[in-house]
């Protein structure tokens, strides 16, 4: 049978070489160097990898402790990569994107990315709109106790759909203000659940990142307790790690 690894990540050569880690199946993990790059790795005897929550925390975990390390400059693999051998990641990876991983490295050297999410609470956003919108507030007050027709139930719940929308679009546009212009890059990803209206990853420089917490703190003033903010200034750089994203 032949030999199998599970990959971590990559970094430029040396990257490191001697971490006490301990990655997926409690084993060591180890660095190997091929053509100009380190790959993290482990050994396993598995042919895949069932995405649990151990299974992905314990994938994040080695990453962020190669960068705690000092290892900063990192491409990280997507979760379940296993090999038999490394011709494989030779003939595969380093073979016909060795340029495009290199060009990868040099947009991240010396930046580190954060990602931002924001969730609020429907039902209190909803009564504090018709608290606040006079108009809506009346047209809501003035069905209430009627038999109402098909079209009144549309037209009142398009009325409400368009106030919360523009409500969201006006969070979301105070953090874009906020936070881009402080960022190399941005990318907005979907929403992880009906209560998150925003979901965003920034690439800063390292040296950077006490300005950007300091306008996370300011907006989360701003907008009072209506929403929840949740901000995690150290990940390995999975949204700006990609192939398919270069210029």
């Amino acid at each position: 049978m032949a030999d199998r690894y599970y990959l971590y990540g990559i970094f430029p050569a040396p990257g490191p070489s001697e971490l006490e880690v301990e990655g997926l199946d409690k084993q060591q993990v180890r660095s190997h160097p091929l053509e100009g790059f380190t790959f993290l790795y482990s050994e396993t005897g598995q042919e895949r990898y069932l995405a649990s929550r151990k299974n992905l925390l314990g994938h994040e975990k080695v990453l962020e402790e190669a960068m705690q390390h000092g290892h900063r400059t990192l491409l990280p693999l997507q979760f379940g990569l296993i090999i038999e051998g490394w011709e494989q990641v030779v003939q595969q990876l380093v073979e016909p994107h060795g340029s495009g991983l290199n060009r990868l490295f040099e947009r991240l050297e010396g930046r580190r990315e954060v990602s931002v999410k924001v969730l609020w609470d429907q039902a209190a956003e909803l009564e504090m709109l018709m608290q606040e919108n006079a108009s809506l507030r009346q047209e809501r007050d003035a069905l209430e106790g009627k038999q109402l027709s098909m079209d009144q139930i549309i037209s009142i719940g398009q009325d409400i759909e368009q106030a919360m929308n523009a409500r969201k679009q006006g969070i979301i546009t105070a953090f874009r203000a906020a936070l881009n212009s402080l960022a190399v890059e941005a990318v907005e990803n979907d929403p992880m659940m009906d209560s998150m209206i925003y979901n965003a990853a920034y690439l800063i420089d390292w040296e950077d990142e006490p300005s950007f917490s300091q306008a996370i703190e300011a907006l989360d003033a701003q907008f009072e307790e209506r929403l929840r903010i949740r901000y995690n200034n150290f990940t390995a750089p999975y949204n700006f790690a990609q192939l398919d994203r270069l210029d």
